[in-house]
């Protein structure tokens, strides 16, 4: 959501410190990968659900004025190569796959710049209200359900669709496809405005490389922080 970028050696558990015992070190990111992490998915996506559901209810209706859909699901790879429908508030035109089809094939510089970084940074489809959604990341409230299905985590690396899975893998992905994507993560609250694709990847693989509560909770807190600070793309 920031585009600074993270800097891991600056985290509140250092290196050194989280490493102070190996053995035991093992063991409690072992336990919390396998159990503890789903478990805070689980109570902390149900509370923050349950105190969104009015906000969610009032940008339903806002987003429904157009005409269009309030809710837009995309097919996104999941964890073990697994398809899953994540779900977002619709930010862009009804019609946006079309438009992007039409975008690139009107502009080489949009095309490039899509192939690069599979997003643009002044989207033309996205509507005012759409914008702000982006910017607060409330777009992303409706993840919560996917959280709570089990698709997605609440810290993990950023899903990707179908499409982009050859080129995740190309560019050096390789531990995306065991563990769950999250609603937010280590390129989420970097590079989000400005990271390209292979950097998107980096960051990802860095984060599963050691999955940790301390890391989950110190991310999810960076998060809250860029969405008050209106700093999502």
């Amino acid at each position: 959501m920031s585009d600074q970028t993270v800097n891991f050696a600056e985290e509140p558990l250092s290196r050194a410190a989280i490493s102070t015992s190996r053995a035991g070190q093992t063991r409690t990111a072992s336990f919390y990968q396998r159990r503890g992490k789903r478990l805070l998915d689980v109570v902390l996506a149900a509370l923050l659900l349950v105190l969104a559901l009015p906000l969610l209810g009032a940008l339903i209706m806002l987003i429904r004025c157009d005409g269009g859909p309030a809710l837009f699901a995309q097919t996104r790879v999941g964890r073990g190569g697994r398809h899953f429908r994540c779900l977002k508030l619709r930010s862009m035109v009804p019609d946006a796959e079309a438009s992007l089809d039409r975008l690139c094939a009107a502009d080489p510089a949009i095309r490039r710049e899509w192939q690069s970084h599979q997003k643009l940074a002044r989207d033309p489809r996205v509507t005012p209200l759409g914008r702000l959604l982006r910017a607060t990341s409330l777009d992303e409230l409706p993840q919560l359900f996917n959280v709570l299905r089990g698709e997605m985590s609440l810290v993990g690396p950023r899903p990707f669709t179908p499409e982009q899975e050859a080129a995740y893998r190309q560019a050096g992905g390789r531990a995306y496809f065991a563990h769950r994507p999250g609603l937010t993560g280590p390129w989420q609250v970097s590079e989000r405005a400005r990271g390209g694709f292979v950097g998107r990847i980096a960051h990802d693989e860095r984060y599963l490389a050691q999955v940790t509560l301390a890391r989950d909770l110190w991310l999810i807190a960076r998060t809250f922080g860029a969405v008050l600070r209106c700093t999502g793309q």
